[in-house]
C-alpha cells in the first residue's frame, strides 16, 4: 500500500501570521470560507481600519449589515458585485446619502450593471405573466375592435395563484363581428376564444361530437377546424408581437420593467485557487475547473455541477464535503449515489482523503430488520460522510408531521388567497380554480391522516445531516408540474415518487441550511426535454423561482419558451407529419444568468480535457424484404391506432414503437425463424469487430457494443418463464413421457458471439456486463479489459454507462442500436473519449437500416441534444434559438441519410430562406421602432440641450471678457471671503480651502474672473477638482504646486471659445440626423413581397408533405404535439468543413 512508502496525507498547517492584508484576506477565506476582520488584525497587527483602507475594491463593506460585535460586515468583491446589482446599487445609493464612505460601493456598482436591453432584443411571448392583465385588454380591445358598450362584459383575468387567465364574456360577442369571426376567429372558435387559449399556452382544437358503433359518445378532433383555427391563433400571435412595442410609452414602460426584473443580475465567478484541502492526499492534484467548483459550493449555496462526463465531478463533491466540514460549513454530508457505484464512490473517497472516517451503506443494512439500526448509527456516529445508493434513499421518508405542516401551510396558503380575491371583489372563476386546488391538498391531507402512525421509524431530519450530496442526479427529473398547456410530451405531469422525496428533503435542507445544503452532480442535467431544466430550478433555487413568480411552469415557459409547429418523420417511418413542440427558446441570457446562480456548467470546449479525438463512422445498412414488409405492417397498425379503432390494450403506439425498434436491429428478433442475411446491421458490426480486433492484435486493443434491445436479460425471462411449471409432479411425468426441448430464444449478443468465435476470435476475449452479476465479478471484468484480456465487450447502456470504466486500451465503440435519452449518448461516447485512454484516435461506429424505424429514433435524440447544446454551452448563449450546433452534427448526418424525397431538399432551402428574411424583417422592424423613439424622444431633447449649451458658452465667454486679467498681473480671487491680489497667497489658500472639503458633494469656497468656485473630493481616486461655476460649469483638475494650480484654472476658462464650436457642430449634425430619421422611418420592409411568397410555399410543402406512403393523410396529426423539433432544422446547412482545431470526423458508408 502507499501509505509504506510516501505520504498518502497532507496535515492542515495553520497560519498563524502573514505581512500584508491581501495575504490575510486569503487566508481568512481559506480557513474561514468569509471576510472575518477580526481573525485578519490578530493575522496581521494591522487595525480593521488600516485593512479596510488597503483592500479599498478588493472587499466592500455591505450596507445596513454588522456583525456580531457591532463592527461593519464585509465581503469579497466577487460576491458583492454579482447577484442582483441593480438592488445592490439602490441600496448602496441611499447609504451613501447618509455615509460618504459608501461612495466607493456606488461607483463599482455602477460599473458592474447590465447593459439595459432595448425593445429589439427582448421576445415577448402572448400569455408571458409578467405583462400585466391591462395591456392585454387594451391589445385586445384595439386588435378585435371591441366594441365600446361590450368593454365592461369582456373583460381579461389572470389568477397568481393559479397562473391562469380567463377572458370574461368571451362569447357576448355578436357572430356578425368581422374581426371575431372572420379577421381573428372561425365559426367555431371566435378571437376571444382564441385569444384565452393563447394566454395559456395552449393550441386551439376543435372537436365534434359522434355515436360509435356501439352507440357511445365520443369526441374526435376536427382537423379541417383545428387548422384553420391555428392559423387565426398565429395572426393574433403576431398581432400581439406587433402591437406590444409599437407604442413608444407602453414600450419604454415594459423595457424598463423586463431589465429591472430579468436582466439584473451578474453571475458571480468562484475562484478556488486559494483553498488549501487539508488531510488531502498530496499526490492528487486537483485541476483548476474543479477547484472553481468546490469554491461554488462552499461560497455560493446550493450548487449543480453540470459538468461533462468524466470532469472529475467525484473529486469535486468529496473535496467539497471534506473542506465544508473542515471550516464549520457542516457537520455531516450524506451523499446519494447510483446503487452499484456505493463500493467505487467510496474506494475514490478513501484514495482523496485516506483518513476520512466515512459511512458505506451495503443491501444488507436496508433489510427490513437492520434498517433502524442502521439509521440509528447514521444519527449517533460522528461520520464525515455517509454514502447511500439512490433507492435505500428513497426508503429513509420524510416525518409525517412535517408533510402535514407542509400541507397546511399550502392550504393556508391558498385560503388566504380566496379570501384576498373575494375581498378585492375578484372573478368568480379565480376563487373557483383555488377552491379545486383545495380541495385536492385536502384530500392529500386526509390520506396522509389515514395512514397508520409509525413510531420506530428513524425520519431523515433524525439523521443530522446538514449536507446532501447527489450524484447522477438526472436520475430525478421526473418531478411533477402543473400546466394548462395540453399533453406537450416531455412535460411530466404524473408523481414520480422518488423524485416527490427528494423535493421534499431539498425543502428541508434549504430551511435549515438557509439554501447552501443541497449540490447535484450530473454530466447530463438536461437529457430529454425543456422541463429538466425548470425541475433542477426547482430543486436547487426554489425561493429564487418564488421571488420572480415563476413557481408554476407557465410562468417560466411564457418567458423563456415558444410552442412551434414543424415538420418531422412520422414515428411509422413512412412519411412526414407536422406537430407542435418546444423548440425555440429565447431570452436565453437571462435565463442563463438566472440558472448559473446555482449551476456550475463546465463543457468540453472548456475543460480541454486530455482525451482522443474521435471519429464517426455512419453506417447505412440497407432493409432486407422482410424487413420492407413488416415495415409496411407497423404502418398500417400505426393508422388503426391513429383512428382508434383497435384496443389501446392489444395494440398501440409504444408497442409499435417497441417493435420498430426490435426490427431496425434485426429480423430475428421479431420472428426468429426468419433468415440471417448478408449486410444486415448485426453482420456489418461483426465484420467491423473483426476487423479493428486483427489490427490491434499486438497492442491487444479492446471494443465496446452497446446494445438495449435483445440483451441476455431477455433470453433469462424467457426460460425463467419456461421454468414455471416446475415442480416434482412435472419430474415423475418427464421420465414417462419425455418434454418437448425448449426452443433457443434469439438475441443478438449471443449471434455476435457466436459469429466472431467462428471467424477465429477466442471465446474468452468476449464478455457480455449482464454476466458480470456481482461487485466483485464485474471488478475482474473491467481489469481484464483495461489489460486486454476481453478485448470485446458487449453491454446495455445502463448497465454499461455511468461508471465503467475501461478506457485504456479502447480504440472503437459500437453503437448497434440508437438510445431514447440524448444523455445516454454522451455516457456511452464517455467511456471511450475519456482521460486515460493510451489512444490517440478512437473510432464510433453508428448503424443505421434504411427505411426503419433507426432514422426516426436518431432524429428524436438529436432533436434532444439540439436544445440541450442550446442550453448547456459555455459560450454567452445568443438572445433566441432554434437551430442546431456542431455538438448534434452526427445525429443529424444519419438521420439525413434515410430521408429520400426530392422535396425535401427544397423545403430545407426555403427554411433557411424564409429564416434569413424573417430575421432581415425583425432587424428592419427594430430599426424603425428605434427611428421613432429618437424622432419623439431624443432628437427634441437632445436639439433642446445643445441650444442651452450654445446659449451658456456665449454668455460665459461675455462674462469672462469682462473680467480680464491686468496686463502682466493677476485678476485676484475671492477665497472665504478675503480677496487675494497676490498669486502666491492666493494659490496657498485655494490649497488650504480644500483641504477641509472631504466629501464629493461641492462646496462652495469662493470666486474668479466673475464664476463662483466650488470643490470636491473624488475619495476612489484621491484628488480634488475645482468647478467654475457660470451659465456652465468649468471644471479644472488641481495638483500639489499653488501656481500650477491657477494656470490650470486659466486654461479651463480658455477653453471656452473651442467648447463653444464643438456645441454648434453638435447641434448640426443632430439637425442632419433628424432629417435622415423623418426620411427613413415609415419605409416598408424592401423584401415583403419574396418573404410572403417563399413563406406560401414552405406552407404547401409542409402540407404535402404531411402524407404517407400510401398518399393518406394523417389528418389528425397536424395539430399532434410532441416536444422534438422539426426533422429538416438541422439538415438546412452542409457541415462545415473542419478546422484544424480538435472536432469530431464524420464518414457515412452505406453498404
Amino acid at each position: 500500500a502507499d501509505m509504506f512508502t510516501k505520504r498518502t496525507i497532507k496535515p492542515h498547517q495553520a497560519v498563524a501570521t502573514v505581512d500584508t492584508a491581501s495575504e490575510a484576506l486569503a487566508v481568512s477565506i481559506s480557513e474561514k470560507a468569509c471576510v472575518d476582520m477580526s481573525y485578519m488584525s490578530r493575522l496581521t497587527g494591522k487595525t480593521k481600519e488600516e485593512l479596510a483602507g488597503e483592500l479599498q475594491g478588493v472587499i466592500f463593506r455591505v450596507p445596513g449589515q454588522l456583525e456580531q460585535d457591532g463592527t461593519p460586515h464585509f465581503v469579497t468583491a466577487d460576491e458583492y458585485l454579482s447577484g442582483n446589482v441593480r438592488r445592490k446599487l439602490r441600496q448602496a445609493q441611499r447609504a451613501a446619502q447618509q455615509d460618504p464612505s459608501f461612495a466607493v460601493n456606488v461607483e463599482a456598482l455602477t460599473a458592474s450593471q447590465p447593459k439595459d436591453l432595448d425593445a429589439s432584443e427582448i421576445e415577448v411571448r402572448l400569455g408571458a405573466t409578467w405583462i400585466d392583465k391591462e395591456y392585454i385588454q387594451q391589445f385586445m380591445y384595439e386588435t378585435f375592435n371591441t366594441p365600446f358598450y361590450l368593454q365592461r362584459s369582456i373583460e381579461v383575468n389572470y389568477s397568481s395563484f393559479t397562473a391562469e387567465w380567463q377572458i370574461k364574456g368571451k362569447s357576448s360577442v355578436s357572430y356578425n363581428d368581422v374581426a371575431a369571426y372572420t379577421t381573428y376567429g372561425t365559426s367555431r372558435a371566435n378571437a376571444y376564444k382564441i385569444l384565452e387559449d393563447s394566454l395559456n399556452l395552449r393550441d386551439v382544437r376543435i372537436y365534434d361530437t359522434i355515436e360509435d358503433a356501439d352507440g357511445k359518445e365520443r369526441r374526435v378532433l376536427n382537423a379541417k377546424e383545428t387548422t384553420l383555427a391555428a392559423q387565426k391563433q398565429q395572426a393574433i400571435r403576431e398581432a400581439f408581437r406587433d402591437w406590444i412595442w409599437r407604442d413608444p410609452e407602453r414600450r419604454q414602460t415594459l423595457v424598463r420593467q423586463y431589465n429591472e426584473e430579468m436582466n439584473s443580475t451578474r453571475p458571480r465567478e468562484y475562484d478556488g485557487s486559494h483553498i488549501t484541502f487539508g488531510g488531502m492526499n498530496p499526490a492528487i492534484t486537483l485541476r483548476e475547473h474543479q477547484k472553481s467548483a468546490i469554491a461554488h459550493v462552499l461560497y455560493g449555496g446550493n450548487t449543480l455541477l453540470a459538468h461533462e462526463v468524466g470532469a472529475g465531478k467525484t473529486f469535486e463533491m468529496v473535496a467539497a464535503a471534506m473542506e465544508a466540514k473542515r471550516l464549520g460549513l457542516c457537520q455531516k454530508s450524506l451523499f446519494v449515489v447510483p446503487n452499484h457505484l456505493t463500493e467505487q464512490w467510496a474506494s475514490e473517497f478513501l484514495r482523496l482523503y485516506p483518513s476520512a472516517n466515512i459511512l458505506v451503506t451495503t443491501k444488507k443494512d436496508f433489510e427490513t430488520h437492520n434498517r433502524k439500526k442502521f439509521c440509528a448509527r447514521i444519527a449517533t456516529g460522528d461520520y464525515d460522510a455517509i454514502i447511500m445508493g439512490h433507492s435505500q434513499f428513497e426508503r429513509i421518508p420524510i416525518s409525517r408531521e412535517r408533510q402535514e405542516r407542509l400541507l397546511y401551510e399550502q392550504i393556508d396558503e391558498i385560503t388566504e388567497g380566496i379570501a384576498e380575491v373575494q375581498a378585492s371583489g375578484g372573478e368568480r372563476f379565480t376563487v373557483k380554480q383555488l377552491e379545486r386546488t383545495r380541495k385536492s391538498l385536502e384530500a392529500r391531507l386526509e390520506k396522509l391522516q389515514a395512514e397508520g402512525r409509525k413510531d420506530d421509524v428513524v425520519t431523515f431530519e433524525q439523521l443530522g445531516v446538514d449536507r446532501l450530496f447527489v450524484d447522477e442526479a438526472h436520475n430525478y427529473k421526473n418531478l411533477f408540474l402543473y400546466t394548462k398547456m395540453r399533453n406537450v410530451a416531455g412535460l411530466s405531469t404524473s408523481d414520480a415518487q422518488k423524485s416527490s422525496d427528494m423535493f421534499a428533503k431539498c425543502r428541508y435542507m434549504d430551511e435549515i441550511t438557509g439554501n447552501r445544503g443541497v449540490i447535484f452532480a450530473t454530466g447530463t442535467p438536461v437529457s430529454n426535454s425543456m422541463t429538466e431544466l425548470y425541475t433542477m430550478q426547482r430543486y436547487l433555487q426554489y425561493e429564487r423561482l418564488q421571488e420572480l413568480n415563476m413557481t408554476h411552469f407557465d410562468c417560466w415557459a411564457s418567458r423563456f419558451g415558444e410552442t412551434v409547429t414543424a415538420l418531422e418523420l412520422a414515428p411509422e417511418g413512412t412519411g412526414y407529419r407536422a406537430r407542435t413542440r418546444f423548440s425555440k427558446f429565447f431570452n436565453l441570457p437571462e435565463l442563463m444568468n438566472l440558472f448559473k446562480e446555482v449551476a456550475d456548467i463546465k463543457t468540453a470546449d472548456q475543460l480541454n480535457l486530455p482525451t482522443p479525438e474521435v471519429e464517426y463512422h455512419n453506417i447505412v445498412a440497407q432493409p432486407t424484404e422482410h424487413q420492407q414488409e413488416m415495415v409496411r405492417t407497423l404502418s398500417e397498425r400505426a393508422s388503426l391506432v391513429h383512428s382508434g379503432t383497435v384496443d389501446p390494450s392489444q395494440d398501440n403506439m409504444l408497442k409499435i414503437t417497441s417493435d420498430g425498434r426490435k426490427l431496425g436491429l434485426d429480423q430475428r428478433i421479431v420472428n426468429q425463424m426468419l433468415p440471417d442475411e448478408p449486410g444486415t446491421k448485426v453482420n456489418q458490426c461483426v465484420d467491423n469487430i473483426m476487423q479493428i480486433w486483427r489490427d490491434g492484435e499486438a497492442d491487444k486493443l479492446t471494443q465496446l457494443v452497446f446494445c438495449d434491445i435483445s440483451t441476455p436479460q431477455a433470453k433469462a425471462t424467457a426460460s425463467k418463464a419456461a421454468k414455471t411449471l416446475d415442480n416434482p409432479l412435472l419430474h415423475a411425468l418427464e421420465g414417462a413421457v419425455p418434454l418437448p426441448e425448449q426452443e433457443p430464444v434469439f438475441t443478438v449478443y449471443d449471434d455476435i458471439r457466436q459469429k466472431l468465435i467462428a471467424q477465429g476470435m477466442p471465446a474468452d476475449q468476449i464478455a457480455f456486463i449482464h454476466e458480470a452479476n456481482t461487485e466483485v465479478r464485474k471488478k475482474e471484468l473491467f481489469s481484464k479489459v483495461r489489460t486486454g484480456q476481453v478485448r470485446v465487450l458487449l453491454g446495455s447502456t445502463a448497465k454499461m454507462g455511468a461508471g465503467t470504466n475501461v478506457q485504456d486500451r479502447l480504440v472503437a465503440l459500437h453503437d448497434l442500436d440508437c438510445p431514447w435519452r440524448p444523455g445516454d449518448l454522451a455516457q456511452r461516447k464517455g467511456r471511450i473519449e475519456r482521460q486515460g485512454n493510451q489512444n490517440p484516435l478512437v473510432h464510433v461506429y453508428r448503424y443505421v437500416t434504411e427505411g426503419t424505424f433507426d432514422a426516426y429514433l436518431w432524429q428524436t435524440v438529436e432533436n434532444k441534444q439540439k436544445f440541450i447544446s442550446q442550453i448547456m454551452t459555455s459560450k454567452s448563449p445568443v438572445r433566441s434559438c432554434d437551430d442546431v450546433d456542431e455538438t448534434a452534427l452526427s445525429f443529424a448526418e444519419i438521420k439525413a441519410l434515410c430521408a429520400g424525397d426530392p422535396r425535401i431538399k427544397e423545403r430545407m432551402d426555403l427554411d433557411v430562406e424564409v429564416s434569413r428574411l424573417k430575421l432581415m424583417k425583425a432587424d428592419h422592424q427594430s430599426k424603425q421602432y428605434r427611428l421613432e423613439d429618437q424622432l419623439l424622444k431624443y432628437f427634441p431633447e437632445e436639439i433642446e440641450k445643445h441650444k442651452g449649451f450654445i446659449k451658456g458658452f456665449e454668455s460665459d465667454l461675455e462674462v469672462l471678457a469682462a473680467h480680464p486679467h491686468p496686463e502682466d498681473g493677476f485678476a485676484g480671487m475671492e477665497i472665504r471671503g478675503d480677496l487675494l491680489t497676490d498669486k502666491e497667497n492666493a494659490g496657498a489658500a485655494l490649497l488650504d480651502a480644500c483641504k477641509e472639503v472631504r466629501t464629493s458633494d461641492p462646496v462652495q469656497i469662493g470666486s474668479y474672473r466673475g464664476f463662483t468656485m466650488l470643490v470636491e473630493f473624488e475619495a476612489w481616486k484621491q484628488e480634488y477638482t475645482l468647478l467654475l461655476k457660470g451659465q456652465m460649469t468649468h471644471r479644472a483638475t488641481l495638483g500639489t504646486d499653488p501656481r500650477g494650480n491657477l494656470t490650470r484654472i486659466d486654461n479651463a476658462l480658455a477653453q471656452m471659445p473651442q467648447r463653444l464650436e464643438a456645441a454648434k457642430a453638435q447641434l448640426d449634425n443632430l439637425y442632419q440626423q433628424q432629417a435622415a430619421a423623418k426620411e427613413e422611418v415609415g419605409k416598408p420592409f424592401l423584401y415583403e413581397e419574396e418573404l410572403r411568397s417563399k413563406n406560401a410555399r414552405l406552407v404547401e410543402l409542409d402540407t404535402l408533405l404531411n402524407i404517407d406512403g400510401k398518399g393518406q393523410a394523417h389528418a389528425e396529426a397536424v395539430v399532434a404535439k410532441s416536444t422534438r423539433p422539426s426533422v429538416l432544422d438541422n439538415l438546412k446547412r452542409p457541415v462545415q468543413p473542419h478546422s484544424t482545431d480538435k472536432k469530431p470526423k464524420q464518414h457515412e458508408e452505406v453498404r
